[in-house]
C-alpha cells in the first residue's frame, strides 16, 4: 500500500465533526471536482447537516458525496465520487451524490476546463476517502476494545473476525468524528480496487432520460421575471441610444434600460472576456412577451474606436490594443497572410536553414481553419436575485469562483455575500467559461430589485463572440537522399493567439526543427474551445506528415513511429512534453486494431495520433463516399489516459469526441462581413446530422497504472486528420482548409 502523510492536508483542508443526529462529516477541500452516483437502497438518515463541502456518513450507513465542480456532461460527478468511494471501501450502491454550491472556504479548483479534473483529484480524493475509513476503523477499535490493526473493512461494514463483530459506518460515524486525524493514511493497491476499473451508470441518467429540471434553463424562484438582452449587430460597434416609448406599452414589459457588465476601467482577469459590455436590456413577465419586446426596439449602434483593454492574466499585468472597425474574413486572410513575414522565433534546433538548403526534397503546405462557434444546446441564462448587499445566483457555468469575483467587483458587493448554485451544463468545451451573462443578470436583478432568469437566443449565442480563433500554419519538411526527415518548419498564428505548442511532437525527434509564430489583434472575441489551439494545431500537423510520409515513401504509421523511437532513443532539445514511449503505444494499439495494412475494399482509411491534456490518442477511419456524400464506416480509437476509472463513461467521452470532431472538420465554419458573422442559428451553421455520424466506433484503452489524466479533450484533436487523411485516399485532393465540405464541393 501506499502510504500518504495528512500533516499539509490536516491544518489546511481537513474538518471533522459529529453530526448533532449521529453521523460524521469529513470536509476538504481537495474535493476539487469530486462526483458521485446515485443510492435508493436505504432511507434517508434522520437528520443531515449541510455543510460546503465534506462526506457525509448517517447513522443509517448512507453516504453522501459532495460534488464542487460543474458537470458539464464529462460524467465527473460519477467519476470522482468513485474514487472517494474506494478509498473509503463504501457500497456503491448506497452512496448518494449531491451538487455542491461554490464554496471558495472548503473547495479548490471549482471549474470545467482542461481536462484536469481527475488528474489534479486523484491524490486528493483517494486521500478523503482513505483518511475516512481510517477514523471509522479507530472509531470501531476503540468502540470493541480491540487493536485497530485487526479490523478490517469491507463495502460498507467495519468487520473483526477474530470476535465476529460487524458494523455498517453508520454505526461508527458519530464516534469517528471526534477523533484526531492520522497523521499518515494507506492508500489501496491497485489490484485491491472494488469500484474503480469497473463500468458505473451515470448517477444522474435517471434524472436526465426523464426530463427532470436539471439545467440552468429550468431553474425558476417566485416571483422571478424574465430578462434579455440587445447587443450590437456587428463586432466593432457599441449602442448609440435607443428609443423604447413604444416598446414600454407592450404586454408584460416592466422595464428597458442599459447594462453595462463591466465598467470601462475595469482590469479584466483571464475569463472576463466579453464582446458587448454595453448592451440594453429588456425585462418581463414572460420569455414571449420579452422577444416581441425586443423585436420591436429600435436601437441605434455606433463603430468604437481602437482603444486599450487592462488584462491580468493571473498575476501578469498587460494592456491589449483591441482594434476598432468593421472587420471581415477576406481582410483576416491577408492580415495572416502578412503576419507570417514578422513572426518570431519559439524553438530552434540544430541549424533548420541549413537542412533545408541541402536537402534533397522538400515540401511546403498551409493549413487554415476558421472561426467556430461553440452551439451548446442549452442557451446562454442564469438566474440572479440581489438582494440588498446579498446575491443568490444559479445556472450553468464553467469557471464559478473566477466569475464571482467579477461579480463582486461589479456589484460592489463582497464575495462572501455572493452565493452560485451549480446547475448541470447543457454543453459548454470553454464557452461557459466567460459567464458575462451571469454578470449582467445580476446587474439587472439590482436594477429592477427583483429575481431575475435572463435568456439568450440562440442569436444572441452565435453572434455574440468569445468563438474558436481563426488560425492558420504553414509547415515545411526537408528529406535527405535516403527519405529521412532531417529539417522541419513550423509557421503559426491566427486571429489574437497563435495555436502552437512548440515542444510536441514532433519536437524532439527532428534533428534541424524550428519553430516561428505571430498573432493578429481582433475585435472579435476568442476563447477557449475544445482542446483549445490543439483542435486546430493537430489537424495541421498529422495531415502535414500523412503528406510527408508520402513523399517519403513510407507508411504513415511507420514514419511516425520512426520519428518517435529517435524521439525516445536520441531526444534532441530538454523540453519535449511527450512520452514517446506511450506516444508510440497508442499508434501500435490502434495499428494492431484495425488491420492497419490489409486493404478493405470499397473503404479508404486514414490515421493520425496527438498528445494533449496529458494523454495519448491514435485514430484510424475507414470512410466511403457514394452519390457525393461522406460515409464514415467506422473509427477505431486507442487511448492512454492512465488508470481508466470508469470505463464506461471513458468510452462515452471518446466516442462524443470522434463524433464532434467529424462534423466540426467537415461543417463548421463562421465568417464575418462587416463584422457581421455570417451565420446565427442552425438554418445555417451546419452541425453533423445522424446519418453522417459514423456507423460504429471502436474504442480501446491502453491497460496503465499509470496515475489517471484528462480524457475530455485528447480524443478530439486528432480525428480532424484522420478525416483529411481517409478523404485524400478517397478523392486524390488534400484538404488544407476547414471547413473540409467546401473543398468537398469544388
Amino acid at each position: 500500500m501506499t502510504k500518504i502523510n495528512t500533516r499539509l492536508n490536516r491544518r489546511s483542508f481537513l474538518k471533522v465533526s459529529a453530526l448533532a443526529g449521529g453521523g460524521m462529516i469529513l470536509s476538504f477541500n481537495w474535493l476539487a471536482g469530486c462526483k458521485p452516483k446515485s443510492a435508493e437502497v436505504l432511507g434517508l438518515p434522520k437528520e443531515w447537516v449541510r455543510l460546503n463541502g465534506y462526506i457525509k456518513i448517517g447513522e443509517n450507513g448512507l453516504v453522501t458525496l459532495m460534488s464542487p465542480n460543474p458537470e458539464g456532461g464529462q460524467n465527473v460527478k460519477t467519476s470522482m465520487p468513485m474514487i472517494v468511494a474506494e478509498e473509503l471501501d463504501a457500497d456503491w450502491t448506497k452512496v448518494l451524490v449531491e451538487q455542491a454550491p461554490l464554496d471558495t472556504d472548503n473547495f479548490t479548483r471549482q471549474f470545467i476546463g482542461g481536462s484536469q479534473a481527475i488528474r489534479m483529484g486523484w491524490t486528493a480524493l483517494r486521500t478523503a476517502g482513505a483518511t475516512a475509513r481510517q477514523l471509522l476503523i479507530h472509531a470501531a477499535a476503540q468502540t470493541w476494545n480491540v487493536p485497530a490493526n485487526e479490523i478490517s473493512t469491507e463495502p460498507g461494514f467495519l468487520i473483526h473476525k477474530d470476535s465476529g463483530k460487524r458494523a455498517h459506518f453508520g454505526e461508527m460515524a458519530s464516534l469517528a468524528g471526534t477523533l484526531p486525524v492520522p497523521e499518515e493514511v494507506k492508500l489501496k493497491e491497485i489490484s485491491d480496487f472494488k469500484i474503480i476499473g469497473k463500468s458505473h451508470k451515470n448517477v444522474e441518467a435517471k434524472n436526465i432520460v426523464t426530463g427532470k429540471p436539471m439545467f440552468g434553463i429550468d431553474y425558476t424562484k417566485p416571483g422571478t421575471l424574465i430578462a434579455m438582452i440587445v447587443h450590437p449587430p456587428a463586432h466593432g460597434m457599441r449602442l448609440k441610444s435607443f428609443e423604447d416609448s413604444k416598446v414600454r406599452n407592450m404586454p408584460g414589459i416592466q422595464d428597458i434600460f442599459q447594462v453595462k457588465s463591466h465598467q470601462d476601467d475595469y482590469e479584466r482577469t483571464f475569463f472576463d472576456t466579453a464582446s458587448f459590455t454595453d448592451v440594453v436590456a429588456i425585462v418581463g413577465n414572460s420569455t414571449w412577451e420579452v422577444m416581441n419586446a425586443k423585436k420591436a426596439l429600435r436601437v441605434e449602434w455606433e463603430p468604437f474606436p481602437t482603444y486599450e483593454e487592462k488584462r491580468d492574466w493571473n498575476g501578469r499585468k498587460e494592456s491589449r490594443t483591441i482594434p476598432g472597425g468593421l472587420e471581415s474574413t477576406e481582410g483576416h486572410l491577408q492580415k495572416m497572410a502578412e503576419a507570417t513575414k514578422k513572426a518570431k522565433t519559439v524553438r530552434k534546433d540544430g541549424n533548420p536553414e541549413a537542412a533545408f538548403q541541402s536537402a534533397a526534397k522538400v515540401i511546403e503546405r498551409t493549413y487554415n481553419g476558421p472561426f467556430l462557434a461553440h452551439n451548446c444546446m442549452e442557451p446562454m441564462n442564469f438566474f440572479a436575485h440581489v438582494l440588498g448587499d446579498k446575491v443568490d445566483c444559479a445556472g450553468p457555468l464553467q469557471k464559478p469562483e473566477l466569475t464571482e469575483k467579477a461579480l463582486s467587483s461589479r456589484l460592489g458587493i463582497p464575495v462572501e455575500n455572493i452565493q452560485i448554485e451549480m446547475t448541470r451544463l447543457g454543453g459548454g468545451y470553454g464557452r461557459r467559461s466567460y459567464a458575462h451573462w451571469l454578470i449582467e443578470a445580476a446587474v439587472i436583478s439590482q436594477k429592477v430589485n427583483a429575481p431575475v432568469k435572463l435568456i439568450y437566443s440562440r442569436e444572441d449565442d452565435m453572434t455574440g463572440g468569445i468563438y474558436r480563433p481563426s488560425y492558420q500554419a504553414t509547415y515545411r519538411a526537408a528529406l535527405d537522399k535516403d527519405n529521412n526527415l532531417v529539417g522541419f518548419h513550423i509557421n503559426a498564428g491566427g486571429m489574437v493567439e497563435s495555436p502552437l505548442y512548440p515542444n510536441r511532437f514532433p519536437a524532439g525527434a527532428v534533428e534541424n526543427y524550428w519553430v516561428e509564430e505571430w498573432t493578429v489583434p481582433s475585435n472579435i472575441t476568442v476563447g477557449s474551445f475544445r482542446a483549445p489551439r490543439s483542435n486546430f494545431i493537430a489537424a495541421a500537423e498529422q495531415s502535414f506528415l500523412d503528406e510527408v510520409a508520402e513523399m517519403a515513401g513510407k507508411d504513415p504509421i511507420e514514419f511516425r513511429l520512426e520519428l518517435l523511437k529517435k524521439a525516445k532513443e536520441n531526444p534532441v532539445g530538454k523540453d519535449n512534453e511527450y512520452d514517446a514511449d506511450r506516444y508510440a503505444g497508442v499508434l501500435e494499439l490502434v495499428k494492431s486494431k484495425s488491420n492497419w495494412g490489409t486493404a478493405i475494399p470499397g473503404l479508404s482509411r486514414g490515421v493520425s495520433a496527438y498528445f494533449c491534456h496529458n494523454s495519448y490518442a491514435a485514430q484510424v477511419l475507414d470512410l466511403k463516399i457514394e452519390n457525393g456524400q461522406v460515409l464514415v464506416e467506422k473509427v477505431y480509437s486507442a487511448l492512454d489516459c492512465g488508470l481508466l476509472i470508469n470505463p464506461d463513461a471513458a468510452k462515452n467521452l471518446c466516442e462524443g469526441s470522434v463524433v464532434d470532431g467529424i462534423g466540426t472538420a467537415m461543417f463548421g465554419e463562421l465568417k464575418f462581413n462587416q463584422g457581421v458573422p455570417d451565420k446565427s442559428n442552425y438554418d445555417r451553421y451546419r452541425m453533423i446530422r445522424m446519418v453522417e455520424a459514423p456507423k460504429a466506433i471502436e474504442t480501446n484503452f491502453v491497460q496503465s497504472q499509470v496515475d489517471p489524466t484528462g480524457l475530455g479533450e485528447p480524443g478530439y484533436p486528432p480525428v480532424f486528420a484522420a478525416l483529411a487523411n481517409a478523404l485524400y485516399k478517397a478523392t486524390g485532393k488534400r484538404f488544407y482548409s476547414q471547413p473540409f465540405i467546401n473543398q468537398m464541393n469544388t
